[in-house]
Protein backbone atom coordinates (compact mmCIF):
# COMPACT_ATOMS: atom_id res chain seq x y z
CA UNK A 1 0.00 0.00 0.00
CA UNK A 2 1.33 3.43 -0.94
CA UNK A 3 0.87 5.95 1.85
CA UNK A 4 0.33 9.68 1.48
CA UNK A 5 1.56 12.37 3.85
CA UNK A 6 -0.16 15.63 4.73
CA UNK A 7 2.56 18.15 5.58
CA UNK A 8 0.11 20.40 7.45
CA UNK A 9 -0.65 17.47 9.77
CA UNK A 10 3.08 16.85 10.21
CA UNK A 11 3.55 20.47 11.27
CA UNK A 12 1.20 19.83 14.20
CA UNK A 13 3.46 16.99 15.43
CA UNK A 14 6.40 19.32 16.06
CA UNK A 15 6.40 20.41 19.69
CA UNK A 16 9.52 22.60 19.81
CA UNK A 17 11.95 24.34 17.46
CA UNK A 18 14.97 22.51 16.07
CA UNK A 19 13.48 19.07 16.81
CA UNK A 20 13.10 17.46 13.37
CA UNK A 21 10.55 14.75 12.78
CA UNK A 22 10.78 12.16 10.05
CA UNK A 23 8.31 12.71 7.22
CA UNK A 24 9.41 10.05 4.72
CA UNK A 25 12.21 7.71 3.68
CA UNK A 26 13.34 7.40 0.09
CA UNK A 27 16.03 4.79 -0.58
CA UNK A 28 18.89 5.71 1.79
CA UNK A 29 17.55 9.25 2.26
CA UNK A 30 15.20 10.77 4.79
CA UNK A 31 12.94 13.82 4.60
CA UNK A 32 12.69 15.57 7.96
CA UNK A 33 10.55 18.55 8.92
CA UNK A 34 11.62 21.05 11.51
CA UNK A 35 10.30 24.25 13.00
CA UNK A 36 13.09 26.78 12.57
CA UNK A 37 12.78 29.54 15.16
CA UNK A 38 15.83 31.58 16.08
CA UNK A 39 19.40 30.59 15.31
CA UNK A 40 20.89 27.08 15.26
CA UNK A 41 24.62 26.53 15.79
CA UNK A 42 27.49 26.60 13.32
CA UNK A 43 28.26 23.13 12.02
CA UNK A 44 29.22 21.09 8.97
CA UNK A 45 28.54 17.62 7.63
CA UNK A 46 31.84 16.09 6.54
CA UNK A 47 30.43 13.31 4.39
CA UNK A 48 27.00 14.40 3.15
CA UNK A 49 25.26 17.23 1.33
CA UNK A 50 22.13 18.71 2.93
CA UNK A 51 19.11 20.10 1.06
CA UNK A 52 16.93 22.73 2.77
CA UNK A 53 13.43 23.35 1.36
CA UNK A 54 11.37 26.08 3.02
CA UNK A 55 7.78 24.88 3.16
CA UNK A 56 6.44 27.89 5.04
CA UNK A 57 8.13 31.08 6.25
CA UNK A 58 11.67 32.24 5.53
CA UNK A 59 15.15 31.40 6.74
CA UNK A 60 18.71 32.56 6.30
CA UNK A 61 21.56 30.09 5.98
CA UNK A 62 24.79 31.74 7.03
CA UNK A 63 27.77 30.22 5.22
CA UNK A 64 31.47 30.67 5.95
CA UNK A 65 33.19 32.56 3.13
CA UNK A 66 30.14 33.69 1.17
CA UNK A 67 27.04 35.87 1.40
CA UNK A 68 24.10 34.62 3.44
CA UNK A 69 21.49 32.57 1.58
CA UNK A 70 17.90 33.75 2.11
CA UNK A 71 15.15 31.23 1.36
CA UNK A 72 11.41 31.90 1.35
CA UNK A 73 8.48 29.50 1.07
CA UNK A 74 8.89 27.32 -2.02
CA UNK A 75 12.65 27.89 -2.31
CA UNK A 76 15.51 25.50 -1.60
CA UNK A 77 19.29 25.29 -1.48
CA UNK A 78 21.85 22.51 -1.20
CA UNK A 79 24.68 22.94 1.29
CA UNK A 80 27.60 20.84 0.04
CA UNK A 81 29.38 18.48 2.41
CA UNK A 82 32.14 20.11 4.41
CA UNK A 83 30.68 23.62 4.20
CA UNK A 84 30.27 25.25 7.61
CA UNK A 85 26.82 26.78 7.93
CA UNK A 86 24.33 28.12 10.46
CA UNK A 87 20.60 28.32 9.67
CA UNK A 88 18.39 30.86 11.38
CA UNK A 89 14.83 32.03 10.91
CA UNK A 90 13.49 35.41 9.96
CA UNK A 91 10.17 34.25 11.43
CA UNK A 92 8.96 30.88 12.76
CA UNK A 93 9.33 28.70 9.66
CA UNK A 94 8.79 25.10 8.62
CA UNK A 95 11.63 23.54 6.69
CA UNK A 96 12.01 20.17 4.99
CA UNK A 97 15.54 18.81 5.03
CA UNK A 98 16.51 16.06 2.59
CA UNK A 99 19.56 14.17 3.78
CA UNK A 100 21.10 10.71 4.05
CA UNK A 101 19.45 8.56 6.70
CA UNK A 102 22.79 8.17 8.49
CA UNK A 103 23.35 11.94 8.76
CA UNK A 104 23.56 13.39 12.26
CA UNK A 105 21.18 16.36 12.03
CA UNK A 106 23.22 18.42 14.47
CA UNK A 107 26.36 18.16 12.32
CA UNK A 108 29.98 17.49 13.24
Amino acid sequence: MILTTNLRDKMKEIDKPWSPIEVARVNDQVVRMSLVDGEYHWHRHTGEDELFYVYEGSIVIQVIGQADITLRGGEMAVIPKGVEHCPKSLEPSYVLVFEPLVLKSEGD
